[in-house]
């Protein structure tokens, strides 16, 4: 019997297995954009550590592995920003981000009293653009750029358009 994928929220103990995974998993979107300094490789545990203290940081762990992480915030005008969504690549597509996105969602709006999502992703980011669409995210522009990389916003209320049947409760996309 295999085991399943949980998700849960971080602990300070997961903070370097989240680091060596979104080191592992932002290296696609290094070689895409032929700049290997983007932020998520070149941030430190101490700032993984603050993000976990000042924000909402989930897991996905199969058995006591991290496999997959998310994390958000919400400003004061209640929108939450969501960031570094990540999944290990031989765990990809088989709908865990989906799984995470909308657990995220899901927990800053009950916990943080979100009222919208926004999130960016690199321009060239076919797979996070589907799956960010699929999930009733809406492009509203360019942000700007993070070094090579230019850096595509998008946004969802708080209620809105969950992509796969079922809401946001019950995702069932593949990531």
């Amino acid at each position: 019997m295999g085991m399943s994928v949980t998700i849960s929220a971080a602990v300070d103990g997961d903070a370097e297995q989240i680091l060596k995974l979104q080191y592992l998993c932002f290296q696609s979107e290094a070689e895409a954009y032929g700049d290997y300094a983007i932020a998520p490789l070149t941030q430190t545990l101490e700032g993984l550590r603050a993000e976990m203290a000042a924000g909402c940081v989930l897991v996905a762990r199969l058995g006591e592995e991290v496999v997959g992480s998310v994390r958000g915030a919400v400003d004061d005008d209640g929108t939450a920003r969501i960031d570094r969504l990540c999944v290990h690549p031989r765990l990809q597509r088989h709908g865990l981000g989906g799984r995470l996105l909308a657990a995220i969602e899901d927990r800053l709006a009950a916990e943080r009293d979100a009222k919208r999502y926004q999130l960016v992703t690199g321009h060239r980011s076919e797979g996070n653009l589907r799956l960010y669409r699929k999930y009733g995210y809406t492009t509203t522009g360019s942000t700007g750029k993070d070094r090579q990389v230019k850096l595509t916003s998008m946004t969802k209320d708080v209620g809105g358009a969950a992509g796969g049947p079922g809401g946001s409760a019950a995702v069932r996309a593949s990531a």
